[in-house]
């Protein structure tokens, strides 16, 4: 199997496409303004004490207060409580967590009201982003992920990941980083770390002390709560850390910062596979290029078909998702129904478990397969189900088929679940129902265009047209693109776009700013 990362850096938003064998199986995007992402920490303001659910709501700069559970402040809360203070009373000096003194771990049973005040600064990390109506979710037990290991302040311990099975390797391990961590870090190895040498391990330990001292700094010079002290690292780069395998082949990016942000990234972790990652020069829409955008349009929306005629419906509620497999009007297999379900239910199974990963569904998904009589039929669905959901990142638990023939699945829900609309609202006409004559849309163009030249001044832009008007406005040898050329100056391009509904259109200034000619400025 082969993987590919491509990222399309737009104006205001990046989205990021993983494809394994040319097939999209994640897709992530985010605003370029969006915060409160996972990882973040904050120097909040304890804003309220909910004793009834052993909680507060923390202030950090969120419309809805974040949600902090007594039993997420962590057993060494009391230890960085101490901390902070000393560092917010002493604007001078700032002080060594090596050289501090770690109080008793917090108590299991203890109550939020007996631990914080209303007006309390504390340190808090994100580790589930808004959701719905509800704000964050917090928790004090700091984390700083690296691509091998996860550094905890105010821990002593050194635990390896259970994916590691030679316990020659885990001790190995474990004694390495017992001997290069500072007093009083705890650190976490990741899976990848395994048959990693020392200088790599004790380089990304650095990397992530450094990211440390630079948050104790920020909480030192903060004069406002909340303040933001720690950011992720950019999307692109937090998920490529955790993406990131010898099975990479390509990574491609259309924008030359974060092009050089990732190639930084993948030459300080795999040296030799820097060269793995281009930078995407077309003229065509990089998720065109690769395909994407076809696959994004096919694979949302609340029915999703897959193979020989049958379907998946998907719809969700707000206590969760609920997914139905039909077999639709596919040919029947001559050895029964029993076979045809089976058949119908294996492939189901399949498209599944990539629909969880590519819109990232969380939470409780409820399952509803056609009905099978032999219980070795219904375990075959239950392992491959399993088998396809070994390559899911997110926690998660499956449960056999109930007698109702209804799988249970639970997987775990850090950001919102991907939602696409794949309907397209009439790009002319804005739902009203009326447009007028089609024939007369390439004379509008005309008509901005000489606008936008003759009027604006701009003499280099692109025009994005979806693929059909694209190619009637290029056919011919004297076709309209160079009858406009001749007229209007060689500075015009014309490009296809799969995201654009058919008479819709976008023009774009040479540094890929949009530029707005919507109906406001249309000659009537």
């Amino acid at each position: 199997m082969t993987s590919e990362l491509v990222v399309d850096v737009q104006p205001k938003e990046v989205s990021i496409a993983l494809l394994e064998d040319k097939c999209l199986v994640e897709l992530q995007s985010e605003g370029r303004s969006a915060s409160f992402s996972v990882g973040n920490m904050y120097l909040g303001r304890i804003k309220k004490l909910m004793p009834g659910l052993n909680a507060c709501f923390v202030d950090v700069g969120y419309e809805k207060d974040a949600f902090l559970h007594y039993l997420d402040l962590g057993p060494q809360f009391n230890s960085l409580e101490k901390f902070v203070k000393q560092t917010l009373s002493d604007k001078k000096k700032l002080n060594s967590i090596s050289k501090a003194t770690l109080l008793p771990d917090l108590d299991k049973e203890g109550s939020v009201t007996n631990t914080l005040k209303v007006g309390q600064e504390v340190m808090v990390q994100i580790v589930k982003e808004p959701i719905s109506t509800k704000g964050p979710r917090l928790t004090s037990e700091l984390s700083f992920a690296g691509r091998y290991l996860v550094l905890i302040p105010f821990n002593d311990k050194v635990s390896v990941s259970q994916k590691i099975k030679s316990s020659e390797e885990r001790a190995r391990l474990k004694q390495l980083l017992m001997s290069i961590k500072p007093k009083n870090f705890g650190v976490i190895v990741r899976t990848v770390a395994e048959g990693k040498r020392v200088a790599e391990l004790d380089g990304e330990l650095k990397v992530l002390l450094k990211h440390w001292e630079e948050t104790i700094t920020k909480v030192q010079k903060a004069t406002k709560y909340p303040t933001l002290i720690y950011e992720e690292t950019s999307r692109a780069v937090g998920l490529l850390r955790d993406l990131f395998n010898p099975s990479f082949e390509n990574i491609y990016v259309n924008d030359e910062t974060v092009y050089n942000e990732i190639k930084d990234y993948v030459t300080l972790i795999s040296p030799e596979r820097a060269g793995i990652v281009k930078h995407y020069k077309g003229q065509l829409p990089i998720f065109d290029n690769f395909g994407i955008t076809k696959q994004i349009k096919s694979s949302f929306g609340k029915t999703i078909s897959y193979k020989s005629g049958a379907y998946l419906i998907i719809e969700h509620t707000e206590a969760l998702h609920v997914v139905d497999v039909n077999s639709g009007n596919r040919a029947k297999n001559s050895n029964g129904q029993e076979a045809n379900a089976l058949e119908v239910n294996l492939g189901a199974a399949d498209e599944l478990a990539r629909q969880l990963r590519l819109r990232d569904m969380g939470g409780i998904i409820v399952v509803d397969f056609i009905d099978m009589n032999e219980a070795e039929n219904r375990q075959k669905l239950y392992e491959r189900m399993c088998s396809n959901m070994q390559k899911d990142r997110a926690r998660h638990n499956i449960l056999p088929l109930s007698k109702f023939g209804l799988m249970q699945i639970t997987r775990q829900r850090v950001r919102p679940a991907m939602d696409v609309n794949t309907s397209e609202t009439c790009p002319t006409c804005f739902g009203k129902g009326k447009i007028k004559s089609s024939i007369l849309f390439t004379d509008m163009l005309e008509s901005k265009i000489d606008y936008l030249v003759n009027k604006l001044g701009v003499k280099k832009f692109s025009l994005h047209v979806h693929p059909y008007i694209a190619a009637y406005i290029n056919k011919g040898l004297f076709s309209l693109k160079w009858k406009w050329r001749f007229e209007y100056g060689f500075g015009i391009k014309i490009i296809p776009s799969q995201k654009l509904a058919f008479l819709q259109y976008t023009f774009y200034d040479i540094g890929g700013e949009e530029i707005d000619m919507k109906e406001e400025i249309e000659i009537k």
